[in-house]
């Protein structure tokens, strides 16, 4: 397609030049988490915003950024998925997949459950080691348990490919416009039979159905070493797909921090405690961003210091902008200081 095609297509479907892309981290950039894993645990997260579920496998999961990309087009990281042992035999429950989870206040633009529901064009490039013409893209309303699926094609093995599909608009169903979970995408790289023995979406919007979501194996999860790199994540409205909007380093951080953020090591710092309170003496955290909700906050990495502390943190009152950490030291009292031992605290509000 040309650039002046291009131009018209968006000047023609009224769409922006800017802000189309509804994926966050659709280019990879961000791995807060880590940059690789042995055995990702199922429902885990390693780059920002994407989850990976798997069940069944005979082999362990793992997780890379790679800078294995697709030549000229700007990216600087692909996600690589692969097994070290293949599936001696595919078996029913057995899956592997990639989704991202959407708010329903973000995609209000779509118009879901209205006459005037707009069509979802998803591009992408992906490389695999297992050809097939099977691997499915999933569009998955939480909201009103409504499915739809499309098939893509991987034609030639270990080979960045370009790939585009688009939904048609749904009438029905409206998505709520609040910060929950009412929307994921999800790639399916290969499961069994409670995923393919029902007759499949393609392109059709229908109730829920996860028989209904893989048109058949794809034979990745048997074969041997398998590999799978995905990057240039785009979703946005219309039946056309526009070049990839490439957003700066620290817009994509911020917007991951929203789900999810992992501090810098706290050194150790003292509480005042004017007052006995159950032995919590409090100090305040405020988020760099406002989160998606109130997070959860778990110590990634302890560390030791030559100082000495009384306990170890405690953490509540957590809100989307701040929450205390205290002291566990069982004994605080009125008008003592203490020291919290902190390290690096993982803090998520991942939907």
């Amino acid at each position: 397609m040309s650039k002046a095609a291009e131009l018209a297509a968006l000047i023609g479907s009224q769409s922006a030049l800017s802000n189309r892309n509804l994926i966050i981290n659709g280019a990879m950039q961000i791995w807060q988490r880590g940059t690789s894993i042995d055995t990702l645990s199922n429902g885990s997260y390693l780059c920002d915003r994407w989850r990976i579920a798997h069940s069944g496998t005979d082999g362990n999961v793992d997780v890379d950024r790679s800078t294995d990309v697709p030549a000229g087009k700007g990216f600087g990281f692909s996600q690589k998925i692969s097994m070290d042992a293949s599936e001696s035999s595919l078996d029913a429950a057995d899956l592997l997949r990639m989704h991202q989870r959407f708010e329903g206040q973000n995609l209000q633009s779509l118009k879901k459950g209205t006459s005037s529901a707009e069509s979802i064009t998803i591009s992408f490039y992906v490389k695999s080691s297992v050809t097939s013409s099977n691997y499915s893209l999933v569009l998955r309303d939480e909201d009103n348990d409504r499915n739809n699926a499309l098939s893509y094609t991987v034609d030639s093995a270990n080979t960045w490919e370009f790939k585009s599909l688009t939904f048609p608009g749904d009438t029905t169903g409206a998505l709520d416009n609040d910060n929950a979970r009412s929307f994921d995408i999800d790639f399916i790289i290969d499961g069994g039979t409670n995923r393919t023995s029902g007759t499949y979406f393609n392109g059709t919007w229908a109730a829920g159905d996860n028989t209904r979501t893989l048109n058949a194996t794809t034979g990745w999860l048997v074969s041997s070493n398998p590999t799978w790199f995905i990057t240039g994540v785009q979703m946005e409205l219309g039946e056309q797909a526009t070049p990839f909007e490439h957003r700066s380093y620290a817009d994509e951080l911020a917007r991951c921090k929203r789900y999810f953020l992992r501090t810098s090591p706290f050194t150790f710092f003292p509480i005042p405690r004017w007052a006995s309170d159950a032995g919590r003496p409090l100090a305040q955290y405020s988020m760099p961003v406002t989160m998606r909700a109130a997070p959860s906050v778990s110590i990634s990495t302890s560390f030791t210091s030559g100082q000495s502390y009384s306990g170890t943190p405690v953490f509540g009152d957590q809100n989307a902008n701040n929450f205390y950490i205290g002291s566990s030291q069982a004994s605080a009292s009125a008008n003592n200081i203490y020291w919290a031992h902190a390290g690096v605290l993982d803090i998520s509000a991942e939907l």
